[in-house]
């Protein structure tokens, strides 16, 4: 991520580095990107880990249906205030659609490409939102192989677009369709890659407990990596303790700033050791925060204690 460089500041000894977070702090404000099984409800998924960790809260971004697995992202704590950056963020799954009736290729490849790009869908009658038809964006659907009536696909599309509706769709083209299988891989740029399994958190929970061992931190990431995605404003030390209090940021408190951050446009406040204070609204362009004086950006959630810091 590019930066605009305001002033040329060094921390002082205050906070500390995300990485050098001592686990019980982890447990606290942590970030763990879980491998969801089909069976249960993501609330029922997030209520164990709750448990498990003796965790105050938990909370869950992006629900996945009691048979889907994969991608699930989980806050811990405080790191439930950060809950708004994740949602919204594309999704990508991997599933299986049965086909009712046999159907060539060319002629399944020409239905699924009737709903790439904008599409309108309306959602289950089983799911938590009010049905209304609405209109989401599909960036691919590839068929990955056919054997028989199933088909293995792939489908990146924009957060709260059905897929078991998609299939659906596609099936009224070509005289039926279902999903029997779905994954979610992807959600935003959080992948299948550093999927953590609940059995492997729980016993490395214990672990620690017992032995004080760390490789729980293999498992629990500082709730800074839930918003590695977002635009972000590094501000010095002198001005942590007024925005951890709730007060809008001001530019003469800003070090350095992405590059085209936008009036209005969600951004994370970072200390300059990289410690996540709030998230906030940016209030100028970036170009405006380096030379204009002003509010940059208004506190839209605190995260940090403001007793890390002290009033300077």
């Amino acid at each position: 991520m590019d930066f605009i460089i305001k002033s040329n500041d060094m921390p002082t000894n205050y906070g500390r580095y995300p990485g050098a977070r001592p686990v019980d702090e982890l447990l606290k404000s942590g970030f763990i990107l879980l491998d969801k099984w089909p069976g249960p409800t993501s609330r029922d998924v997030a209520s164990t880990v709750k448990k498990i960790l003796g965790a105050g809260k938990t909370g869950h971004c992006g629900t996945l249906d009691p048979s889907v697995s994969g991608v699930l992202p989980l806050c811990l704590d405080s790191a439930t205030k950060v809950m708004p950056a994740l949602q919204g963020l594309d999704k990508e799954y991997v599933g299986v659609m049965r086909l009712h009736k046999d159907v060539s290729k060319n002629e399944l490849l020409a239905a699924t490409k009737k709903f790439i790009g904008k599409i309108k869908q309306m959602p289950p009658v089983r799911s938590a939102v009010a049905r209304h038809e609405r209109e989401r964006y599909v960036y691919s659907f590839d068929i990955i192989e056919i054997d028989g009536r199933d088909v293995l696909f792939r489908m990146s599309c924009q957060a709260g677009t059905y897929v078991r509706v998609v299939c659906h769709q596609i099936g009224k083209l070509i005289g039926g369709a279902n999903m029997t299988e779905l994954r979610r891989t992807s959600v935003g740029r959080f992948t299948e890659e550093n999927l953590v399994r609940m059995e492997d958190l729980a016993d490395a929970y214990v672990a620690w407990k017992e032995n004080k061992k760390e490789d729980i931190r293999n498992y629990i990431l500082p709730v800074e990596a839930a918003v590695e995605h977002l635009p972000k404003i590094i501000i010095k030390d002198s001005s942590v303790f007024s925005i951890a209090s709730g007060s809008p940021l001001y530019s003469v408190g800003i070090s350095k700033v992405s590059k085209d951050i936008a009036p209005g446009e969600l951004v994370a406040i970072l200390t300059l050791k990289g410690e996540l204070v709030a998230l906030s609204k940016a209030a100028m362009t970036s170009e405006e925060m380096t030379k204009r004086r002003g509010i940059a950006a208004k506190t839209d959630s605190v995260v940090m204690d403001r007793k890390i810091y002290p009033k300077m």
